[in-house]
């Protein structure tokens, strides 16, 4: 009775299919990346906290960004790295560990599109409203937006697993690198209606609303920018505005990308390796697209690097 239990608790993982011989520079690579998603991310944070200067809205709302980039390669890429260096045979979860891992995986995707919609918010009021911006985006607002973004988030997330995790479980293999929601719903042989329906409400909620408000708030952006003929002003609004766009339209299509592949079990090891992309590619892209392309972070970033020289 002890071992069944042990077995029901235990579930097994599939493997990255990669060679033996490609298995070792995969580890260095992925290990090199993760490395420097956490500290271009953490370092960039220390800078804008560091620098008065640079404690803005809009930057303390990058910090968000970081932090739940090195939160969300945090939780995948360890995980891989030891699964790589692992036989087929060794790759066990505990259940526990599994609905964790779903929960911060989709934890961090939620964040990102809910931190952006707040970004996307702020780049509106200081465009558009240029003379309230000072009285609204205030440091107390901004701390107020972020927990705003990381409770409904959270809220948002724990009702999609906690649906999951009240099912009973009739399998044990994981079709996954690692643990999210359909992985944990996918063990069970009761009836997924209500997870398909609220999974698909979550979908809709959270990509409709990250959506239609970014698409909204660009377009005023647009409106405004083409009526001034501020040139200075068009300037930053096109940088900065670049910049969010980027990194937004890069998580739109990485997650779009991750679903449609689902809908082809064929198509498992492109799945895959998509779904590591999706939490390596964009935390490092981020730390160098706001890193370089914002004049004020980049001068700080260069101005502490030569500090230390």
């Amino acid at each position: 009775m002890g071992n069944w239990t042990f077995s029901m608790d235990s579930l097994v993982l599939e493997a990255l299919k990669v060679t033996p011989q490609s298995s070792l520079p995969a580890f260095i690579l992925l290990l090199l990346i993760y490395v420097f998603i956490v500290v271009s991310n953490l370092g960039l944070v220390v800078v804008i906290l560091n620098s008065r200067s640079l404690h803005q809205p809009m930057y303390l709302l990058f910090c968000n960004m970081s932090i739940n980039d090195v939160f969300g390669a945090t939780i995948i890429v360890p995980h891989v790295l030891r699964d790589l260096l692992k036989s087929n045979s060794e790759r066990y979860i505990h259940y526990i560990a599994c609905a964790a891992q779903a929960f911060c995986v989709h934890l961090h995707a939620s964040v990102s599109h809910t931190v952006l919609m707040i970004m996307a918010f702020d780049r509106y009021m200081a465009i558009c409203n240029p003379l309230r911006y000072a009285t609204i985006m205030t440091h107390r607002t901004v701390v107020s937006l972020s927990w705003a973004a990381w409770g409904s988030a959270c809220l948002l997330v724990l009702i999609l697993v906690g649906l999951s995790v009240r099912l009973s479980r009739c399998r044990q293999v994981v079709f996954n690198l690692f643990c999210d929601n359909a992985s944990l719903f996918s063990l069970s042989c009761e009836s997924l209606l209500i997870n398909n329906i609220y999974g698909l409400t979550y979908t809709v909620v959270l990509l409709g609303s990250s959506i239609c408000s970014v698409a909204l708030t660009y377009l005023k952006i647009a409106v405004v920018c083409l009526s001034s003929k501020n040139k200075a002003l068009n300037s930053k609004a096109l940088q900065t505005c670049t910049t969010h766009m980027t990194v937004y339209l890069i998580l739109l299509v990485s997650g779009f990308i991750i679903v449609i592949l689902h809908r082809f079990p064929q198509l498992s090891s492109h799945r895959k390796v998509a779904a590591v992309l999706g939490h390596v590619a964009l935390p490092a892209l981020n730390a160098v697209i706001y890193g370089l392309q914002m004049k004020e972070v980049r001068q700080k970033v260069v101005k502490k690097c030569v500090q230390k020289l």
